[in-house]
């Protein structure tokens, strides 16, 4: 909702000629939030699909077919810091061709837990139970999404050259769930709005200048301007 508002606004105040996500370093949130930002930018298909071991587990999320429709060009920058939830709408709007992912490979957390209560005990284990997938049926887990643009970031630098980069992702964490080789990733396959006239943020932040770029020459989806 939040984001829906802040586009109406920015709609208010001047003409949107395109569109950059920023979800780099965002750990994600809750699924139905991943699927309703996600919502905002696709006229309909399929967003995210879970499976698991039971077919009562399987679910699949759809998007919406109304009218308030975003269809300006869109860039989407990732890194080793998207996870979750961010993993689910990079992977959405990849796979469906909404928008350019930028930047580095995602940080790859697509299980999905349960609390299970353990009767007369007053505890609970949390088990995982299925796995995200994208619409196109590639398994997020410890695979990440490769963006379309491999864009590493560039630190500043300091008198002894380049500043430390670190960098985690699921597939770096001790007794992670390994990828079960569904689909697999392919190559091309901190939020918030940025006023394009600072130059002196753009220059500190190349995947923003790059994606700034890249953005101004896509075209609009006249597809989505109005539904059938």
């Amino acid at each position: 909702q939040e984001l829906g508002n802040a586009i109406r606004d920015a709609r208010k105040q001047t003409e949107i000629k395109g569109i950059i996500l920023d979800l780099r370093n965002n750990p994600g949130g809750l699924l139905d939030q991943a699927v309703s930002v996600s919502d905002l930018f696709l006229y309909d298909g399929v967003i995210v699909s879970m499976r698991g071991r039971v077919a009562n587990q399987d679910k699949e999320f759809k998007a919406s077919r109304g009218r308030n429709k975003v269809n300006e060009p869109m860039v989407v920058l990732v890194n080793s810091g998207s996870a979750s939830a961010s993993d689910i709408v990079a992977g959405a709007l990849q796979d469906r061709k909404r928008a350019v992912l930028l930047g580095e490979s995602t940080f790859g957390k697509g299980s999905v837990q349960q609390i299970m209560p353990i009767p007369g005990t007053g505890t609970a284990v949390k088990m995982t139970t299925a796995l995200y997938y994208t619409p196109s049926g590639r398994s997020i887990q410890a695979e990440g999404i490769l963006p379309d643009l491999v864009i590493p970031f560039e630190s500043p630098r300091d008198q002894d050259g380049d500043l430390p980069r670190f960098s985690v992702r699921e597939k770096d964490l001790s007794k992670h769930l390994e990828n079960n080789g569904n689909g697999g990733n392919k190559a091309g396959g901190a939020s918030g709005v940025v006023d394009p006239d600072a130059a002196t943020f753009l220059e500190r932040d190349n995947q923003l200048r790059m994606g700034l770029q890249l953005v101004k020459s896509l075209p609009v989806l006249q597809s989505l301007q109005r539904p059938e």
